[in-house]
């Protein structure tokens, strides 16, 4: 076993949560989530994150039933899919994620969406299974500061998280500031741009530091104080994800990088998808 991946940050309840995760979205052949998330492990990661839309909530339960790392270090996040959202609907989807997972306590559940007319009430169930003890951290997922702001006038606790998507080409500078100003930290999904890695600085400072572009990012990801799930069904891909804990960026690195912004992205956009 390599060193175990421990880097962590606080979220507003105090609760640590390791910086670097591995994401299980789109694992779905047979049996490859349940070999990756325990070769993660194995590697030394500490943070997997899933979905109940990824259909491999199993798979990552028999993983964490077969892994020799003691369950308390191991940080587990899941989502409440649309289908599911509303207020007794998403507590019977917790149940259900639950027992997939084959834990007691789930970690971190997020709301997968901002699903209109029904994230207010789906909030309102996570908020109930934080105060049961049922979950350690509840936040949200994909949405926007208007989204934040309606949940807020609504809200006994806000998000502790919102996993959104982030990387150099979509820097997200607003929705960061207003999530830093609310204590709700960001979690990147898709930090590596689906492997749309060929940008020069990237591959200038790589060279400078012998490290690869996607070492780059998720550097720049933990010197941003952002939370970085990179998903990978690879082995060597898992090493090298995990080998940014022995060099930093400078200032003038971490800046060069965020003024590579345009905006772009790789996924749903929340303002303008029919979720």
């Amino acid at each position: 076993m390599r060193q175990a991946c421990t880097q962590s940050v606080a979220l507003s309840n105090g609760v640590k949560m390791p910086q670097l995760g591995l994401g299980v979205w789109r694992v779905t052949e047979e049996g490859l989530a349940e070999r990756s998330v325990l070769t993660a492990l194995e590697v030394g990661y500490r943070h997997i994150d899933t979905a109940a839309s990824y259909k491999n909530e199993h798979e990552v339960g028999a993983a964490l039933a077969k892994t020799s790392v003691p369950r308390d270090e191991i940080f587990v996040t899941t989502k409440i899919w649309n289908d599911d959202q509303g207020f007794e609907t998403t507590l019977s989807a917790f149940e259900r994620s639950s027992q997939k997972l084959g834990v007691d306590v789930i970690d971190l559940l997020l709301i997968h969406w901002p699903l209109k007319d029904k994230f207010i009430d789906t909030w309102r169930a996570l908020e109930q299974l934080y105060k049961a003890g049922k979950v350690r951290a509840i936040g949200v997922s994909n949405f926007q500061i208007y989204h934040l702001e309606d949940l807020f006038a609504h809200a006994e606790i806000k998000p502790m998280v919102n996993q959104v998507e982030y990387h150099p080409l979509l820097t997200q500078v607003p929705l960061l500031s207003f999530c830093n100003d609310h204590q709700i930290k960001i979690t990147a999904w898709s930090p590596l741009m689906q492997g749309n890695l060929e940008i020069p600085l990237l591959q200038e400072i790589a060279a400078k530091y012998n490290k690869t572009a996607a070492q780059i990012i998720l550097r720049w990801d933990l010197q941003t104080g952002v939370i970085t799930i990179p998903k990978t069904v690879t082995p060597a891909r898992m090493i090298e994800n995990a080998t940014i804990f022995d060099f930093a960026l400078t200032e003038d690195e971490i800046a060069r990088i965020s003024s590579l912004n345009e905006n772009k992205r790789f996924g749903i956009d929340p303002d303008t998808s029919l979720l």
